[in-house]
């Protein structure tokens, strides 16, 4: 941007102009030029009157000059050529600092008449300046720590050219540790820094000194240098280190308390607080050198604290450590070694001749396991030695001739005490007696008398059906006390068979680590449980084995499409249904009627009409029953023939469906003739008889269940009357089990042949049982209540509601086994009457009454969901 005009010369143009735009008019012409700045005053910038036309004859009588006095600082015009040349040297930077364009503005006026032509000089930018660095030295602090790669940013070398004379690019002196990257920005300038290419190492170099070089694009390139000044910052990556890591020095035995050792030194190339060492023992150095010697932590001298006795040891192990002040701390370790030595008064010497290490656990009691001689240097009662063994231990020492013998005297068992630490101590019969310490460590073999066990008698695994083979179904495992190869386990199906095959052919088990994996896929339709018995074996020998029980449970998956029972595929198309033309709305057209081979969720089957149907206004279908029926009145232009298609489909996921299709013929008939709900079903009995069957079996239930609670309510209080006498309890036998024996019991499941889950028996436990609990048919009340209930698993025949097909007929036996009949028989958690509890009668009762009452509606063709 050009420099600004004064305030006074402004005003003074605005008059001017103004004055001749009032009494001359007004000609505006534009010129554009451009000069290298710093040009020689003198320098040609254009000939105005040239480029303007005018004759060199008319300058003086049209008096051509320039139009202000900032004009004038810059330029001069000849009046007698009309030459604009340069009347100083000018600065680009200065007077449009770092824009890229830079135009000053130039007026001339001509006299006679008056105009005013308006010049553009634009000052092209000369190379004319160096770049240059905010600082001459830039320090920049990198942990010697710092991970490869890391980026450090340098300050911009400034340059006030433009274009191609501004910096170009960055330059970096040599250097194995760091390099030079520059990144572009948006607006095109140059941004260096410092990437790390080599550790750091503060202890080889603490200080690197680089020099950073700008360089501009100009001819001649222009440059501008800085130092960068990196300082490597020193982090704890160094550990104390000793002149040797052992050291041995001698020390004579009784020297007095207060002698130098010797004086520990320890150095850190690290600085500050990262080389500042502390002295100290280590975790190995046992609490009897630690008595008998004293370290100072600053200065590392070790003195004498305690007497030092040859008899007692010739030799010391002291573990010291130099651990500095850095975080985190590193430390160094070494091991002084001191030999003390004798002072002529010899301690008897204990020789181990021969021992047996390891022994079997096995090894009979009095077996000699070791030999040891004595000897003492010194004569007569002082030469006198005897042997005696540490107590409590399962050996003892007998003397022999010319040695002694290590017995056992205790039965071995390597599972409770793996090793023993023997000591023996010899003893003279000087005054004072001197002593000789022998310690040795005797290892005990293991011998193969431990079985593997499992941590579980009884796995629990869920698998759901269709998975493919190689399903990891669960993870059992045993141990084993003993050691070696006696505790290799190896794990294996034990021999049984499920449906005829053999169980190994269902389940897989890993015999190294336990995994269970399935080795087929499982169909919950055909399958709902496996019961599978685990070994483990150890490898000893003989080897030993146990077993454990693994509950396989198929959980059902969406995997069978409703089948449609009414009406039969293909049969309704072929023998079409009436239907009459006089019908009110919602009349009874028919009822579709499906089944699904899964369970739960997946048996659940809903309704809806689909567009494929001739007039999709005029039926509507029940989400649940599936009942059809007339949405509106039947009109003359309705079509003779009415083909309903009905969408069945299961509550699964992804759900699966089956579509029914119901061919009506409309005819002119009585609407009396309307089929109803129960016309759908076999051989529909009169409503005369099902409220005959209903109020028989109320009333015998009834009867039956006042002589049961007469008959216990009598037991109860005639068991109340002898209580305190040791008699039974209230609707209990005296033999019954008590009510906690049930709360730890375990379900009881029972299995067909075919491996189908037949029914389950379960009962309460406590909460910190690991086993499994199942869910029964009825829960019992929140009281706590110990009443266990028995609900046979089963599945409703399509045979209930007298619309068994051919096709279904095929999986009859399957079904029939997994759907028994809900009887009249007392729940089986119980083993005998008298331990029913009055709750679980009634409860009993109620479950009859809920089995009974649908099981005869559906023999009368009622509705079957009750």
């Amino acid at each position: 941007m050009g420099p600004k005009t004064p305030p006074q010369l402004t005003g003074k143009w605005q008059v001017l102009c103004m004055l001749s735009l009032c009494c001359w008019g007004w000609v505006s012409g534009q010129l554009r030029y451009s000069v290298v700045e710093e040009s020689e005053p003198g320098t040609l910038v254009g000939n105005v009157a040239q480029d303007l036309g005018l004759k060199v004859t008319d300058l003086l009588s049209r008096r051509l000059r320039l139009g202000s006095e900032e004009n004038e600082h810059y330029f001069s015009l000849s009046l007698m050529s009309g030459a604009l040349a340069v009347k100083q040297k000018i600065d680009r930077e200065s007077l449009c600092g770092a824009s890229t364009s830079c135009l000053l503005p130039v007026q001339v006026v001509t006299e006679h008449p008056l105009e005013l032509i308006r010049v553009e000089v634009e000052i092209l930018d000369l190379n004319d300046n160096s770049p240059s660095f905010a600082t001459s030295v830039r320090e920049i602090r990198i942990s010697e720590s710092a991970a490869l790669g890391a980026r450090f940013p340098l300050d911009s070398a400034q340059d006030p050219d433009v274009g191609t004379n501004t910096v170009s690019f960055y330059t970096l002196s040599p250097s194995s540790h760091l390099s030079l990257n520059v990144k572009t920005l948006k607006d095109g300038k140059l941004f260096p820094e410092l990437v790390l290419e080599q550790q750091l190492d503060r202890e080889a170099q603490a200080r690197h000194q680089l020099v950073l070089t700008a360089v501009d694009g100009g001819v001649p390139a222009r440059s501008g240098t800085t130092l960068i000044s990196v300082i490597v910052l020193d982090v704890n990556d160094n550990a104390p280190a000793f002149q040797s890591s052992v050291l041995r020095v001698g020390l004579p035995e009784n020297a007095p308390i207060g002698t130098l050792l010797l004086r520990l030194n320890a150095t850190d190339p690290d600085e500050g607080t990262n080389g500042q060492l502390d002295y100290s023992f280590g975790d190995h150095t046992s609490e009897v050198v630690r008595n008998l010697f004293g370290l100072d932590p600053s200065s590392g001298a070790i003195h004498v604290l305690g007497p030092i006795d040859f008899e007692e040891s010739s030799f010391y192990e002291i573990h010291a450590r130099a651990r500095d002040q850095g975080q985190p701390a590193m430390e160094g370790h070494c091991m002084i070694q001191v030999d003390v030595g004798d002072a002529n008064d010899n301690a008897p010497e204990v020789l181990l001749a021969s021992l047996v290490n390891p022994i079997l656990e096995s090894t009979p009691v009095g077996t000699v396991v070791g030999l040891f001689n004595v000897r003492d240097r010194d004569s007569g009662r002082n030469g006198e030695v005897s042997l005696d063994l540490s107590p409590d231990l399962p050996f003892q020492i007998k003397p022999s001739e010319n040695h002694y013998s290590l017995l056992t005297s205790q039965p071995l068992d390597r599972e409770t005490t793996s090793h023993y630490i023997i000591e023996l101590l010899a003893s003279d019969a000087g005054s004072p007696p001197l002593h000789a310490h022998l310690t040795i460590r005797l290892n005990i073999s293991d011998v193969n008398d431990n079985a593997p066990y499992f941590t579980q008698q009884l796995y629990t695994a869920y698998i759901p059906e269709n998975r493919p083979p190689g399903s990891l179904l669960c993870i059992v495992a045993a141990s084993d006390p003993d050691t070696g190869d006696n505790a290799h386990l190896t794990y294996s199906i034990v021999g049984s068979q499920i449906q005829g095959a053999p169980a190994s052919s269902f389940v897989y088990v890993n015999p190294e680590d336990g995994r269970v994996f399935a080795q087929r896929t499982f169909d919950y339709e055909l399958l709902q449980m496996l019961q599978v018995m685990v070994g483990v074996r150890d490898s000893g020998s003989p080897p030993l084995h146990s077993n454990a029980s693994l509950h396989v449970f198929v959980l059902d998956q969406n995997d069978n499409a409703p089948a449609v029972l009414h009406p039969r595929p293909g049969w309704e198309l072929s023998v079409p249904q009436r239907l009459p033309r006089s019908a009110p709305p919602g009349s009874l057209v028919t009822k579709v009627t499906a089944v699904d081979a899964d369970a739960g969720h997946n048996a659940w089957l809903s309704y809806s009409l689909l567009p494929q149907s001739t007039a999709p206004g005029l039926f509507l279908v029940s989400a649940h029953t599936g009942e059809v029926r007339t949405a509106r009145a039947l009109q003359e232009d309705d079509s003779d023939t009415q083909q309903v298609v009905i969408l069945v489909r299961d509550n699964g996921y992804p759900s699966l469906s089956s579509t029914a299709t119901v061919l009506l013929v409309l005819e002119d008939e009585d609407p009396e003739e309307m089929p109803k709900s129960n016309d759908f079903l076999s051989n529909p009995p009169e409503r005369s008889d099902l409220t005959l069957y209903l109020i028989v079996a109320l009333a015998a239930i009834s009867l039956l269940s006042l002589v049961t609670f007469t008959f216990l309510s009598a037991k109860c209080l005639q068991g109340h009357t002898d209580a305190n006498g040791g008699g039974s309890q209230c609707c209990r036998r005296q033999d019954s089990p008590s009510r906690d024996f049930y709360k730890q019991s375990s379900p009881n499941l029972q299995v067909s042949s075919d491996g189908t889950l037949k029914y389950m028996e379960v009962t309460l436990r406590p909460t910190d049982s690991q086993s499994h609990c199942y869910r029964t048919c009825f829960s019992p009340a929140s009281d706590g209540s110990d009443f266990t209930f028995l609900k046979p698993l089963s599945v409703q025949q399509p045979s209930a509601l007298g619309l068994e097909p051919d096709a279904y007929r095929s999986r009859s036996n399957t079904l029939r086994e997994r759907s028994q009949v809900r009887g009249s028989t007392p729940p089986r958690a119980t083993p005998a009457l008298g331990l029913w509890t009055l709750r679980e009668i009634g409860v009993w009762l109620c479950h009859n009454l809920y089995v009974f009452l649908p099981s005869r509606i559906r023999a009368l063709g009622g509705d079957h969901s009750l």
